[in-house]
């Protein structure tokens, strides 16, 4: 399961690599407005710049559902799949109203199964067996 420490991090790198992409990217586009061979080139590696940012945003909001469903079984939520949808269909907001609504509590590790679980919970969520 992903720490918030680690989900910042990932969502700096993600507006940083944003921020180059559009510098070069403009850059890059008004060299590709001269007619010659360099422009094309340029032009080219521009537009491969973008479509390998809309293949991350793909893979980071794949990883931000699978985030959510597991975190949310691992609280002992019934409604994993639910809140995963939220945050599909609703994107950040959606995440952020997870977020604030999840149980809160410390996650330690189930000793019959090993997966992660709330301490205060009865019984793991993933193996049912008490504590």
């Amino acid at each position: 399961i992903m720490k918030g420490s680690l989900l910042m991090r990932m969502l700096r790198r993600m507006v940083f690599g944003v921020a180059v992409l559009i510098l070069g990217g403009s850059y890059l586009l008004a060299v590709a407005q001269q007619n010659n061979g360099a422009g094309a080139a340029a032009g080219c590696f521009a537009c491969s710049g973008f479509m390998g940012f809309l293949i991350a945003m793909f893979v980071l909001n794949i990883a931000i559902l699978v985030w959510v469903a597991r975190d949310a079984k691992a609280r002992g939520m019934d409604s994993a799949i639910l809140w995963m949808l939220l945050v599909m269909f609703t994107g950040i907001i959606g995440l952020v109203i997870y977020l604030f609504v999840r149980p809160q509590g410390n996650m330690i590790q189930c000793p019959n199964c090993h997966n992660k679980r709330l301490q205060a919970s009865v019984k793991c969520p993933h193996c049912g067996i008490g504590a």
